[in-house]
């Protein structure tokens, strides 16, 4: 079976080995896409171009009033994101720090999802001990993230299998830990998922990523080529 690979140059025709997933909890084995992503502006770009995603996952630019070694977003951007569009029951990963805190869970219910979690991240420098003085904190130096966790209808999932809490290094900047991949795909094993606001750093398999610091557009699944082409016949350009 051929895939088709959609680039921003042109569309070329490539097979591609599938990949599987042996899901934790039960002995089911779950094809998994490659990488897919979009470079694009968030703010504007047709989310229907994506079809349904079961899980997304967003660690948005937020404005916590603070120097920052990147663009943030305002509040208001944030509230009208086309969030809703992309999911119809599933659930929704949003990083929060800060001020960002309080905005996260009111974005969540703006965007019809009821908060039932948060998974915490640790953080630990290269000899493994908590981190004790972080980038951000007005109070207090932050050696944590939180990572709300809200739902949509009554997914199918798998419960109960990972903790709330990650403890993990911390890279460069932005970069949440990998661990968080692992939980998500054993919660919803084989499903689409979306990361909003990545980088090359977060593209996985089973993942398609949106973010305006991404190389170029690639496509792989039919159904979304199929789209891209009707809504942008002419190509997207940032």
């Amino acid at each position: 079976m051929c895939i088709m690979r959609l680039t921003s140059q042109r569309v070329t025709k490539k097979p591609e080995k599938p990949m599987y997933a042996l899901t934790k909890q039960m002995s089911e084995v779950h094809a998994m896409v490659p990488p897919q992503w979009v470079c694009c502006d968030l703010r504007t770009f047709d989310m229907a171009v994506l079809g349904n995603c079961e899980v997304i996952m967003a660690d948005p630019p937020w404005d916590i009033h603070m120097e920052l070694p990147y663009g943030t977003m305002g509040d208001d951007e944030m509230r009208t994101l086309s969030i809703p569009l992309m999911q119809k029951e599933g659930f929704i990963f949003l990083w929060v720090t800060g001020r960002a805190m309080e905005l996260g869970r009111e974005c969540l219910e703006l965007w019809g999802y009821d908060r039932v979690d948060e998974v915490l991240w640790v953080k630990t420098n290269q000899l493994q001990r908590i981190i004790r003085t972080g980038r951000t904190g007005h109070w207090f130096n932050h050696g944590k993230e939180h990572c709300l966790v809200g739902v949509k209808g009554n997914p199918k999932c798998n419960k109960s299998l990972d903790s709330d809490v990650i403890v993990a290094e911390v890279r460069a900047t932005s970069h949440k830990p990998d661990e968080i991949y692992g939980i998500i795909e054993r919660l919803m094993p084989g499903s689409r998922k979306l990361e909003l606001f990545g980088r090359m750093h977060n593209c996985q398999p089973n993942w398609i990523t949106l973010g305006n610091q991404l190389d170029g557009i690639r496509l792989l699944e039919p159904d979304i080529v199929k789209r891209y082409r009707k809504i942008y016949p002419d190509g997207y350009k940032i």
